[in-house]
Order: structure tokens, then C-alpha cells, then sequence
């Protein structure tokens, strides 16, 4: 999933890695096959969908029996069931493994949710390991789709607590008493219960931008919360949070009044904070 003119430029910025030995870079994936040791280990992070189902394709015409194959990326779990399924007659070992820990995931550890052959997780736990450290972890959940099951509710436990979050300091930025937000999200974090991963990334976005005057609250949604209300719905589960959280986002990209709310703006910002995530800037008049 890379273009040429990107390993290139990686080369130049990371050309002590690859003296060292600890960075390989391949322009095919019959090359990247060829400089991997056996039993081959695949990881992939690209996004869910065609773009995961080409490459998984790709790599069933290039790995051997004892290979490993794991998609990281935010498949839906039925999916990757289906291709858990595949590639047992081939003899390769799936794994599905939910990512979560954002960009702050490698310097605090990422937690890692995994799924499918349970020998190849095994194999790979020395790499996990490193991945988790220091503060993170890892844990097996089952065959086919089980890791990715539990990814897909953590994004949607995810986007009900970054909406209570948006709408107690929409609540709190309107009230009577000029209330400093950064001071609330402070105290907030100091032993209360609410003190969370997510608060901190808040205390952060209102250091950097106090009011979010430069950015309009315009939120994207990536599939999980939808596909957990599906799963919920089908199971006679009640998900209300998260379906009015997910409802919310949706209406931020046609609503002008949910738009410039307040909690739109602070769950656009804390996506920016945690993920990376676009956030819309205001257009200066």
C-alpha cells in the first residue's frame, strides 16, 4: 500500500535503520516474500474493505503453508472470518487483530485484541510483546473474527464516551459562571471518577485551542459504531448511547446547529488528539 516515490523518500529518512539491519524495504510483494524468514510473518494495516480484500488476495497467491498472515486494520469481524476460514485449507494462519492506542500508542504501549489461528498468535507473541510496552497489552480472544469483534465494540463504547464527554462541556462552557475548561478538565482528571485517556486528550485540545474558535465540528464516523448496532440490534441488545452518538456525527455533516455545538467540536478535536484524525478548520472571512 505504498507508492514508490514514498519507500524512496523513507530511505532518506531512515537510512540509519536500514544500515543497522532493523528496516528492509521491498517494492513488490513477491519481494517483500522473498527477504522474509520462515515461517513468514504478514502483517498488513490498510483500510477495511476493497482495499484489505486486494491485498489479503494478493498475499494468498504468495504465502506457503506455516505462513502468517494478520490483518491489523479495522475489518469488519464477519470478514475476517471468512477469510480465517480461506486460508485453513491452505495451511496459512490467519489472525485479525484490533489495533487501539492512537498516536500515542507507540510510546505508551498499543493494546492489541487478536483473533483467529491460536498457534500463530503464539508464535508471535515475542513481537507483541514489544508492541504493548510499556503501559499496553495483548490479549487472544478466540478463532475467525474474535479479535475484531472486540475492536469493533471498543470504537463504539469509544464514540458513546467521547459524546457524553462533548455534550458535559457543551452543558459546562454555557453556563453562568465563566467557567475555565481547562481548569475543569484538570481537576476532572486528578482522582475523580470520570478521569480517563480520553479527558486527558480534552485538557489537551482546550490547551491548545481554548473556545475552538479555528475549527467547526464536523465529524466523521469509520464504520465500527454502525456495525455495532447492527450486531446489537440482531442480537435484541439496546445500544442507545451509541446509536445517538453515531446519529449525532452523522448529523454534523449536514446540520449547521449541531456543526457549531460545542460537544461537535470537542469530539472533532478529541479524533484529532487520540488519532490523528482531519479536523475542519473555520474559514477566515
Amino acid at each position: 500500500n505504498r507508492s514508490r516515490d514514498v519507500l524512496d523518500q523513507l530511505k532518506i529518512d531512515k537510512g540509519e535503520y536500514i544500515v543497522k539491519g532493523k528496516l528492509k524495504i521491498s517494492y513488490s510483494i513477491e519481494s517483500l516474500r522473498d527477504m522474509l524468514l520462515k515461517p513468514r510473518v504478514f502483517w498488513l494495516m490498510v483500510p477495511a474493505g476493497e482495499a484489505t480484500e486486494n491485498v489479503v488476495n494478493e498475499i494468498v497467491n504468495i504465502a506457503e503453508p506455516g505462513d502468517i498472515v494478520i490483518d491489523g486494520g479495522n475489518a469488519h469481524f464477519k470478514d475476517t472470518h471468512r477469510r480465517f476460514d480461506a486460508f485453513i485449507p491452505k495451511g496459512i494462519k490467519f489472525l485479525g487483530i484490533g489495533v487501539s492506542g492512537g498516536v500515542r500508542g507507540l510510546e505508551d504501549g498499543f493494546c492489541l485484541m487478536a483473533g483467529g489461528n491460536k498457534e500463530g498468535y503464539e508464535y508471535i507473541c515475542p513481537a507483541l510483546d514489544s508492541l504493548v510496552t510499556p503501559e499496553g497489552a495483548h490479549n487472544y480472544f478466540g478463532t475467525g473474527g474474535a479479535g475484531h469483534f472486540v475492536k469493533m465494540v471498543h470504537n463504539g463504547i469509544e464514540y458513546g464516551m467521547m459524546q457524553a464527554l462533548g455534550e458535559g462541556f457543551g452543558v459546562l462552557e454555557k453556563s453562568p459562571y465563566s467557567l475555565n475548561l481547562l481548569d475543569v478538565g484538570n481537576i476532572y482528571q486528578r482522582g475523580s471518577i470520570i478521569r480517563s485517556f480520553l479527558l486527558d486528550m480534552a485538557v489537551n485540545a482546550f490547551r491548545e485551542d481554548p473556545g475552538f474558535i479555528n475549527i467547526e465540528g464536523v465529524i466523521s464516523a469509520t464504520g465500527e459504531a454502525k456495525w455495532t448496532i447492527e450486531e446489537a440490534h440482531a442480537e435484541h441488545v439496546p445500544v442507545d448511547v451509541i446509536a445517538k452518538s453515531l446519529e449525532f456525527r452523522e448529523r454534523s455533516q449536514y446540520d449547521k446547529a449541531v456543526r457549531d455545538s460545542f460537544a461537535a467540536k470537542l469530539v472533532a478535536a478529541l479524533r484529532n488528539q487520540f488519532g490523528g484524525h482531519e479536523v475542519k478548520k473555520v474559514e477566515s472571512l
